[in-house]
């Protein structure tokens, strides 16, 4: 009799430890909580093949340094300037005031033509430059004085192009040029070179492209003492600048402002504005204003 009732017990146990084991296991909806199993605090389920690998704990992540590691590597790559951001470039490019370049001079015979898309000229105090220092037409209408190692020096107006195989920081003069620092059997003579602005200048004149018209324009600046750095024009009662070209003309391809008044701005940052001109292509009109001396 004994024997039966703790049998009975024990079967009782056995039930009641079922029924729970069912209700944990089904949803109201009498599904299986399978999210659970993907929880790292979840109950292991039974059997050998979910208990071979133990839960792995995740530490938690600092939000301050994260966003400190972020902040402190853009600031060292990538964060753009706030001049990139605003369009407020540096006005001046390789060719600055104040730098000293070294390299050597060449000749070969011009007559002041070239990729700066000047007219020639009779006066054979000009060069072209390197590729880098050109620097997709940035160096054209500059002025640079050239020394040679005796002392001799030449300052040239930069007019054209000097392609490979030109070096970095190599002038290629006029032969008439390249005459005031050696003779020209030497071929090429090492030198230093750097910007100057020019006491005697003729004022600034404005050209229109071939082609120009009230919808498309290119303008030229021609006769800047110091380096043109921008060009902007009066275009629906504010100023926009437009784009330089490696054939040294700014491009206002929508037509906007062509034939309106032209802001002109050199690497030391003077503006100089220039009254409407009318749209004449290929003709050189002046301006009648120039840069300071620098």
């Amino acid at each position: 009799m004994r024997r039966r009732a703790v049998i009975g017990a024990i079967v009782a146990v056995l039930v009641v430890a079922a029924t729970v084991v069912v209700l944990v296991a089904t949803r109201t909806d009498g599904t299986a909580p399978a999210a659970a199993a993907n929880r790292s605090d979840a109950a292991p389920a039974i059997g050998a093949a979910a208990t071979t690998t133990p839960p792995v704990s995740t530490p938690p992540v600092s939000p301050t340094t994260t966003t400190t590691t972020s902040t402190s590597a853009s600031a060292g790559t990538a964060k753009p300037t706030s001049a990139a951001v605003s369009g407020d470039a540096p006005l001046a490019g390789r060719i600055k005031p104040g730098v000293t370049h070294s390299g050597v001079a060449t000749f070969y015979d011009t007559d002041g033509t070239g990729a700066c898309g000047y007219d020639a000229s009779t006066d054979p105090l000009n060069a072209a430059m390197n590729v880098a220092d050109f620097e997709g037409s940035q160096a054209c209408g500059a002025y640079v004085q050239v020394q040679a190692a005796n002392g001799a020096s030449v300052t040239v107006r930069i007019t054209n192009l000097c392609p490979a195989p030109c070096r970095v920081g190599q002038v290629d003069l006029n032969p008439k040029a390249f005459d005031r620092l050696g003779a020209r059997n030497l071929g090429e003579i090492p030198v230093t070179w750097k910007l100057v602005s020019p006491p005697s200048v003729p004022d600034i004149s404005l050209r229109y492209k071939d082609g120009s018209s009230q919808y498309w324009c290119g303008i030229q600046v021609i006769d800047h003492r110091n380096p043109v750095a921008r060009l902007e024009v009066r275009a629906g009662g504010s100023w926009k600048r437009l784009q330089r070209t490696d054939y040294n003309y700014f491009l206002s391809e929508n037509g906007a402002g062509c034939g309106g008044a032209v802001a002109i701005t050199d690497i030391h940052g003077e503006r100089l504005v220039v009254d409407p001109l009318p749209v004449k292509p290929g003709v050189s009109q002046p301006a009648n204003r120039q840069f300071a001396r620098h």
